[in-house]
């Protein structure tokens, strides 16, 4: 039988995907959980229907992510951090300071989880850290650190 998933369902399929498995795991366990729809032309023309609307989402997402993009790669942010005299800083910088200079100095807010810092940060001086946004797009973020 050949059936339409709703949601993630492990080791058959992701979501929105037609594949197909035997008639009482369909009609006993998919179909009663709300897993699954049967794949007859009516749901298949829906299923059609929600795939263009998610390609123009994320074709639309695409275009933001990489607008954000070219504002991040424009210039080095700067982060201030406390330092002593030799230029070492007193603690480190983190995700949460790229992201708040981030928001404060190119006016995007990004999730903090999404910075991952390429080398540890202990010293004034330029540095680099990826931003990820998913599905393969990501970009490097110059940061130069400076006594405050």
């Amino acid at each position: 039988m050949e059936i339409i998933l709703i949601q993630d369902v492990d080791n058959l399929g992701a979501a929105h995907e037609k594949v197909k498995v035997k008639n009482g795991y369909a009609r006993n366990f998919l179909i009663p959980r709300k897993l699954a729809v049967e794949a007859n032309p009516s749901n298949l023309k829906q299923l059609e229907e929600r795939m263009k609307q998610m390609a123009k989402k994320e074709a639309k997402l695409l275009a933001e992510v990489n607008k954000v993009i070219d504002v991040l790669k424009q210039g080095p942010l700067k982060i201030g951090a406390k330092a002593g005299t030799s230029g070492k800083i007193f603690g480190s910088v983190t995700s949460v300071q790229i992201a708040r200079a981030i928001r404060d100095q190119k006016g995007y807010e990004i999730d903090r989880r999404r910075i991952h810092i390429i080398e540890e940060v202990k010293e004034l001086g330029t540095y680099k850290a990826k931003v990820d946004f998913g599905h393969g797009n990501e970009t490097e973020v110059e940061f130069e650190v400076v006594a405050e």
